[in-house]
């Protein structure tokens, strides 16, 4: 009787789906073209709802589910769920702090490489853990890191790099893991902009000791709110789950107790001998776990994955296409070699001799409905929040500090239509005609 209930509600959520979100009209200058947004279907509802009857509130079925389907995409031993892909960076990189990787151990004034033009939580934490960024700058056309600079950046002080793959590009990683692994260092791949691209055909987030990835809704599947920890390090897998789940040192999942055998015979810090693993804790950790309704979602999310990643690329190229005889005016986005981009975004970037700005392009793209964004943060170094802060940057930032006032993007994303590309691309030509 209580099967028969829960497959008649979760039958009702989908026709809840059918009835509240129809396809609807595009009307060019109408209807707002957004840079990006969630795609979902009844699957998603039926299985966040299928959730709740649950009423499993933390970690549980959905979530490890999702943890397995996801490393088995990736081709890699884990991936750890978490509550943004912002806490995802955090605790890569707070991981590596750990007193448990001995001489490896990034301690208080240790540099790492990065670069100013990107997101600011690839940068926070770094400042977070009383780290020293080294920020190099970045290629126009790829936008993604300098790696002319990288071996002039390794200090005395360095230990590691941690680096974004901007929107879906890929940078250079045959040229970043050679210099990681001539110098000894860390390599952390923000890959939240980038889920599915591929460098030599291998997926990013595979390369580095660990990789990040976001499930914002902005992002290449959600769930709302949620990211991921990848590695293929089971040391490195354990001490990212202990940050994530309060800094213990128990490795138990919600629910379960005894794993290791000798919950009540450990000797660690100053505790009495036999203290409970459970309420033991070797790091300065948080809680920052997701929720099984959230991964529910990201299970029916993930099973649509290639087909986004398909549609991200269609719809780069369309864009490219339809823009290419402007190149007198932009600078249009390029692949790393040998990578195959998993788009987030279309970048273009107004050239020094164009007849107009930045913010009378994106102003005029905004009366017609169409969402533009930055390049993130610009230059980091220039935002309030960094001012005051230690850092050392090599060579110069020209090139960053050109996309902070000449760069800005449009959408890719599953949910736009040939029509809605078509009136982007006709109202970008619009515009440099009347700009003549």
């Amino acid at each position: 009787m209580k099967a028969d209930t829960r497959e008649q509600i979760l039958e009702l959520a989908k026709k809840y789906y059918e009835e509240t979100w129809p396809a609807k009209e595009f009307v060019p200058g109408q209807t707002t073209i957004p840079y990006a947004g969630r795609v979902f279907d009844a699957k998603e509802v039926s299985n966040l709802v299928d959730s709740a009857l649950d009423f499993w509130l933390t970690t549980g079925r959905y979530a490890n589910k999702f943890e397995k389907d996801f490393a088995k995409f990736l081709n890699v031993r884990y991936g750890m769920l978490c509550n943004s892909g912002s806490s995802a960076n955090l605790l890569a990189l707070s991981a590596l702090t750990s007193e448990k990787l001995g001489e490896r151990q990034l301690k208080p004034g240790d540099e790492v490489i990065t670069v100013a033009a990107g997101f600011p939580t690839t940068v926070n934490p770094i400042i977070q853990n009383n780290l020293v960024p080294v920020f190099l700058d970045v290629e126009l056309g790829t936008y993604n890191v300098d790696v002319s600079l990288l071996e002039e950046a390794v200090g005395p002080r360095t230990r590691a790099i941690m680096i974004a793959h901007t929107l879906g590009n890929p940078f250079n990683l045959e040229r970043v893991v050679d210099v990681a692994k001539r110098y000894n260092l860390w390599l952390i791949e923000d890959n939240c902009d980038a889920l599915g691209s591929k460098y030599n055909g291998q997926l990013t987030a595979s390369f580095g000791d660990l990789a990040t990835v976001s499930f914002y809704p902005a992002h290449h599947i959600t769930m709302g709110e949620g990211g991921a920890v990848i590695t293929n390090n089971p040391k490195l897998k354990t001490l990212v789950e202990s940050f994530r789940d309060w800094g213990r040192d128990c490795w138990c999942a919600p629910g379960e107790e005894n794993t290791c055998g000798k919950r009540f015979d450990w000797q660690l810090g100053d505790l009495p001998h036999g203290y409970d693993h459970k309420y033991t804790y070797s790091h300065i950790g948080y809680n920052l776990k997701v929720t099984d309704m959230q991964a529910a979602v990201g299970v029916a999310q993930l099973g649509k994955l290639p087909f986004f990643v398909e549609a991200r690329r269609k719809h780069w190229q369309i864009l490219h296409d339809g823009l290419k005889d402007l190149e007198e005016y932009f600078i249009l986005p390029c692949p790393t070699e040998n990578s195959e981009p998993s788009w987030f975004g279309f970048l273009l970037t107004i050239k020094d001799t164009t007849p107009f700005t930045r913010s009378e392009i994106i102003h005029f793209l905004d009366e017609r409905k169409i969402a533009t964004r930055l390049l993130f943060g610009g230059n980091l170094i220039r935002q309030p929040a960094y001012k005051s802060r230690e850092m050392r940057i090599v060579g110069n930032l020209s090139n960053t500090d050109i996309i902070m006032n000449q760069t800005f993007w449009i959408g890719v994303y599953p949910g736009l239509s040939n029509l809605m590309l078509k009136f982007m691309i006709e109202a970008i030509h619009e515009f440099v005609q009347m700009s003549k």
